[in-house]
Order: structure tokens, then sequence, then C-alpha cells
């Protein structure tokens, strides 16, 4: 069996070239591929495991050899090994029954990581002939597998944030509720109440109010909010992001 580490990071970013000039939308940074097989195909950023290297460590790595993205925060997503998983050269590919590794030894297992980044930590992303930025919804044929791995992470991403604090990971230091509700609609893709969504979030305890107010615009200012830093944004109990301290049993909740 051999390991290989991926990573998908998902971005809201506006189109500013699109002639429909579309508002945001979830974008993920694809690497295109210059050898067999998949030669001119575009894949998540990834690569083998390194001898004595960590998981969370490789994806680290190859995601900032590639893209030079180097988020604050990983989170493990899935383990994506089926038997028809075969090795190829420096990726896997999707066999046919027929084709199917003849065992255990010839099989791909990709461990893939997941990172959520604001505009601004997206917009130091290394682009160029190589590396680009696509909309999460509108992707063509990817390398390998890689287009069911993205879906996979796409319906992750709508059914966490509707349970988790996950969503302030797009936002800055401080909001509006306004713009909260916006990410949530963003990657649900469906409005949702103001009012009721309002109630939902100032009951969660997830956000707090600060004194601060957004102005400038043609309506009246609007409160900003900041996140609970006490409430960890996923609970993974005793797994928690390496080099982060230690939270304590009361700061602890449940996604």
């Amino acid at each position: 069996m051999q390991l290989a580490v991926s990573t998908v990071i998902f971005a809201l970013r506006a189109d500013e070239q699109s002639a429909k000039q579309r508002g945001p939308e979830l974008w993920l940074p694809l690497v295109c591929r210059v050898r067999d097989p998949y030669d001119g195909y575009w894949a998540l950023p990834g690569g083998p495991l390194g001898d004595h290297e960590g998981l969370a460590d490789s994806a680290a790595r190859t995601l900032d050899e590639t893209t030079g993205l180097r988020p604050a925060y990983l989170e493990q997503l899935y383990a994506f090994g089926e038997p028809e998983r075969g090795a190829g050269a420096g990726g896997v590919t999707r066999r046919t029954s027929a084709s199917a590794p003849k065992s255990a030894a010839d099989r791909m297992v990709s461990i893939v990581y997941w990172a959520l980044l604001g505009s601004d930590e997206a917009a130091r992303a290394r682009v160029g002939q190589n590396v680009r930025w696509l909309t999460a919804e509108r992707l063509p044929r990817l390398a390998f597998d890689h287009n069911l791995i993205v879906e996979y992470a796409l319906w992750r991403l709508r059914t966490k944030i509707e349970y988790a604090r996950i969503a302030h990971a797009f936002l800055g230091e401080t909001f509006t509720l306004s713009e909260l509700r916006e990410v949530h609609e963003i990657v649900l893709q469906r409005d949702l109440d103001p009012a009721n969504f309002r109630r939902q979030i100032e009951a969660s305890n997830a956000v707090v109010r600060t004194e601060e107010f957004r102005t400038g615009g043609r309506h009246r200012p609007a409160r900003l909010y900041r996140y609970n830093s006490a409430i960890e944004p996923v609970d993974l109990g005793p797994l928690a992001p390496r080099n982060a301290p230690p939270s304590s049993p009361d700061q602890r909740s449940r996604p």
C-alpha cells in the first residue's frame, strides 16, 4: 500500500474577471499536472507522504510547495482507499474491476485534509501557469478521483456549517451578522431569513457583541460582532491542533 496526502482549501472569492459579475463564491486552488497520468489536468495539491513525516506536516509541506499557502489550521477530512485506487505517477487513478490492483501493496490510499481561508489570506496564494483558483461549483474534469473528493468536501462543509462554528474562517476579526449570514447562504446555496438567523446565532453564544459599528453604507450603522474565542470552532476532543494549547473542559463545546 502506498500513502499520499492531499488538501482541499475553500475560500470565498468574487470573480472580478467574469462578465456576469458574480458575487462571492467558493473557490479552491488547484495544480495543473505536467506528466502522465492526467497530463494537463487540474488536481488537488498533494503528494506522497515523506519519510519520518506526520500526515498533517506532509499536507502543510506539499501545500506550501505548490501554492505558497500556509493555513493556520488543517483538519483531516477523510481517507480515500477503495480497492480500485491504483498507484500512478505521483497520484492515483481509478481502475476497472478487471484492471484493479492485484494486491493491497498496489493500492494508493490518500489522506485528505481541508482548510478554510479568508479572502485576504487566499490572495497570498502563489498562482501562475500551474496553480490557479477555480470555482468549486463549476469544476472541469479533474485528475484521478479528485472531483469526488471535492464533492465530499463540499458536502461536509455544508453539513458542518449548520452545527459547527467554522464560518468564522471566511471572515475577518469582526463582522456584521449580515456578513455572517451571507457566508452561510453562499455555502448552503439558499437564502436564510434574517430575523431567524439573528435569533439562532445570538442564542448559540458563538458570537460576542462589540461596541463598534460598520459605517459608510447606505443603511444605518451595523453592529460588529466577533467570534467567542472561548469556544473552539470544531471540537476535536483530545486531538487538538498541533502547537495549540489544550482547552480546559469548560472551554470546549460540542460542534
